[in-house]
């Protein structure tokens, strides 16, 4: 398959090396030549590295990289079947995007955006056959992350959906298909554990590095929210959150903080800037965590109890099966049970009680119990 890829930043040219090596013919395209550069220098260096330790032989570490075409004229991608643009997360951008490369490509090139967060039908609307526009959304690093979410606009074509699902597979990729909401699957029920980590913090339960050691002891996280915070960089997460809030009409559940805000307004995006929560100058000391039992457990199970939540609202409003729920979020953003599955464990009489005695202190909506909790605890089902 000819595939053309606008963007050859980190995400694009992840992607590029993701199809490559599933056999397709590439085109990756940058306005910017340094930055386009920078990108065939890094892929040539990435398949050599693979072939070094053994993970591909030489020869397809040529192969590979010799499939990747770099362009820096748009009109080179007109031969293509599909185009995936991972430009700036600006709609306008996107759009006018989307309005240039339908006067390229054939009248079958399906049109994928992978958007992490916005709407794929103002996307899709753009375009005089947003019937074949859909949402085709990579993890970053690409090549290592195995989800794709699959996000179909309400103009596009329903054949379309299992078509980019086969696709996704034969890269050797896990789909979820989303409803075209704010955030898709991960970027929203994912929100809780930033938000409610930061409440905690907020409210002086514990510093930062308590509540990341309770959420990596006992829950098992590979990083705490404050860890991976600074990792992704305020920049891109206080975005993130500022946009899934404004998106959702202003619902309290997504609602941000001033603490990050105030990160995000000094420049302290975390490890890239050298100071976020943490202080990553090189002489800095890190702080010790409490290890008292009560606080972490206290500490885990409120900002499990909110993920859990969130995870079954997703589900009572179609953003998602349970399946592709479970599976978005532990083959996204690397979490160690599945939410459903782990509700489940946890007893959905014991969530919904839990919820209740937090909205019944603070009075906030943030709280409110999903609906589905209270009718499969009332019916003594499970989500599985």
């Amino acid at each position: 398959m000819k595939i053309g890829i606008v963007g050859s930043g980190a995400m694009g040219s992840g992607i590029a090396q993701v199809v490559a090596m599933a056999g397709n013919d590439v085109c990756l395209y940058d306005s910017n030549p340094i930055a386009l550069e920078k990108a065939g220098a890094n892929l040539e260096a990435t398949f050599q590295k693979l072939a070094d330790k053994g993970k591909i032989s030489l020869e397809d570490s040529e192969l590979y990289f010799n499939k990747i075409r770099l362009v820096n004229k748009l009109d080179e991608l007109s031969h293509s079947e599909l185009i995936i643009e991972a430009i700036i997360e600006d709609l306008d951008i996107k759009k006018d995007l989307f309005q240039k490369l339908e006067n390229l490509v054939s009248e079958d090139c399906i049109l994928a955006s992978n958007t992490s967060s916005l709407s794929m039908a103002s996307i899709a609307a753009s375009c005089q056959k947003p019937n074949r526009v859909i949402g085709i959304h990579f993890f970053n690093p690409a090549p290592l992350m195995a989800l794709v979410e699959i996000i179909p606009a309400v103009q596009t074509d329903p054949a379309l959906v299992s078509q980019t699902k086969s696709l996704v597979e034969s890269w050797k990729k896990l789909p979820a298909i989303a409803k075209d909401t704010p955030g898709f699957i991960v970027n929203r029920v994912a929100r809780p554990f930033y938000g409610e980590a930061i409440r905690i913090l907020e409210e002086g339960v514990a510093d930062c590095a308590t509540i990341d050691y309770a959420m990596t002891s006992l829950g098992g996280f590979r990083m705490g929210p404050f860890q991976l915070m600074d990792f992704i960089g305020h920049d891109v997460n206080y975005r993130v959150t500022e946009s899934v809030f404004k998106e959702f009409f202003y619902d309290p559940k997504f609602k941000p903080s001033f603490t990050q805000k105030r990160l995000f307004e000094a420049g302290f995006y975390g490890r890239k800037s050298g100071r976020g929560f943490y202080d990553y100058s090189e002489n800095a000391i890190q702080p010790e965590p409490n290890t008292n039992p009560e606080l972490l457990e206290k500490i885990f199970k409120r900002v499990l109890i909110m993920l859990m939540n969130e995870a079954a609202d997703a589900y009572f409003l179609n953003i998602g099966s349970v399946e592709d729920i479970d599976v978005a979020m532990t083959k996204g953003v690397n979490y160690p049970k599945g939410l459903l599955a782990w509700a489940d464990e946890f007893g959905l009489q014991n969530l919904e009680k839990e919820l209740d005695e937090l909205y019944n202190f603070y009075h906030e909506d943030r709280y409110r119990c999903s609906p589905i909790i209270r009718r499969l605890a009332k019916e003594n089902k499970t989500f599985y």
